[in-house]
């Protein structure tokens, strides 16, 4: 069998359904677990909830899903979100308070219970260790996703998958939007929860597709232990690297997106400096509009980069272009030596790479997103209608 994510990883089981704007997820693995959560003020009642069972350190299933986000509903959605716990757990036969749960969609809105019990008992005898239920599962938490998104990592000895879903709403300053994570090490509680909470800032705290932060962002984290004991370093880089694939994932899939948009800031103070540079130029209009009609206004990059609040000598910069593979030079230490035709050129594709080097230090991040277009306008005018 030929698995494309979390199905990989033994002791994972997943299944999923999707009618219409409609989707419940269910995936059981049974370890020690952690979550990054949403930093958004106006948190999700499932969010909330899955706050305080992650508290325990172990999670043995996890519910989720679409089309409602369950999220400015009060306590009648903090107790809906205990209510999908009791249902998944009826059906899986796990205790209520190791369950995650989490949902995804329109804010505002009072969850159908009635439809998360029906299509719960109906892929409840479903759920299994195979490619198809990993599959089923990746496309029921899709909201406007326009393809599934799967990560897998394969070390000698352990392996790291992951499913996410996002599209639009995507500037987390926290983790992702819905991100569900297994690995067969057996990692413990907190080295586990360092880890992801490290493989956050280096991944999905980097993606920008439209500056808002959701309410409802989760990213979950499940060792099954199947492998025994990882070094906790190795385990890390694996855990980054799949994180990594997912969230270039999503900002692949912005919402009406056509180019992936790749900055790579160089030459930082810090590492935290050179992500907010790099997050700055991501998420500015100018840049992603600019991307969008594969215009080499170049400019743009250098004006976003220099009101990120990061310290650097604009005469010092060097900046280069790319599609990912020919990496053209626009400026070398301060002096204008772009070729604009050149520059044109390599925005054409379907990736958009600007690498900046500030010449201030020795550290460096990578930021992700997506141009900015007609279709982004379109999808979110109409989003509920």
């Amino acid at each position: 069998m030929i698995y494309k994510s979390i199905c990989a990883v033994e002791g994972v089981e997943a299944c999923g359904v999707k009618e219409g704007k409609f989707g419940l997820a269910l995936i059981k693995a049974s370890g020690t677990a952690a979550g990054v959560f949403t930093k958004n003020l106006v948190k999700a009642p499932p969010v909330e909830l899955v706050r305080k069972q992650i508290k325990s350190g172990r999670l043995e299933a996890v519910i989720a899903n679409s089309g409602c986000a369950n999220a400015y509903t009060g306590k009648r959605g903090y107790e809906d979100a205990v209510t999908m716990t009791e249902i998944a757990g009826s059906v899986l036969g796990v205790e209520k308070k190791n369950i995650g749960v989490a949902s995804t969609g329109v804010i505002g809105r009072y969850l159908d219970l009635p439809l998360i019990q029906k299509q719960c008992k109906a892929i409840a005898p479903k759920v299994a260790q195979s490619p198809e239920g990993e599959t089923l599962a990746a496309q029921a938490i899709m909201t406007t996703d326009t393809f599934p998104k799967h990560a897998l990592v394969k070390r000698e000895t352990f392996t790291v998958a992951g499913i996410t879903k996002g599209s639009g709403m995507i500037a987390p300053n926290m983790g992702t939007m819905l991100a569900f994570l297994y690995t067969d090490a057996d990692i413990g509680q907190k080295p586990l929860s360092s880890a992801l909470k490290q493989a956050t800032v280096r991944s999905f705290n980097r993606v920008v597709v439209d500056g808002d932060t959701s309410t409802n962002d989760i990213a979950l984290c499940t060792a099954t232990g199947a492998a025994g004991k990882i070094p906790v370093a190795e385990f890390s880089r694996a855990l980054e690297e799949c994180c990594r694939q997912l969230a270039m994932q999503i900002a692949t899939d912005g919402e009406g997106a056509s180019k992936l948009l790749e900055v790579t800031v160089k030459g930082a103070k810090s590492e935290a400096g050179a992500a907010k540079v790099a997050r700055t130029v991501i998420e500015s209009p100018l840049v992603k509009t600019a991307v969008y009609g594969e215009d080499p206004n170049w400019g743009r990059v250098v004006a976003a980069a220099g009101r990120a609040g990061v310290s650097f000598d604009p005469n010092a910069i060097s900046l280069w272009i790319s599609n990912g593979t020919g990496k053209f030079p626009l400026v070398q230490k301060g002096e204008i030596i772009a070729d604009l035709k050149k520059a044109k050129g390599a925005m054409q594709g379907k990736k958009v790479v600007f690498i900046l080097d500030l010449a201030a230090g020795k550290e460096e991040a990578t930021a992700w997103g997506c141009d900015l277009t007609e279709r982004y306008v379109e999808i979110n005018g109409r989003y509920t209608t």
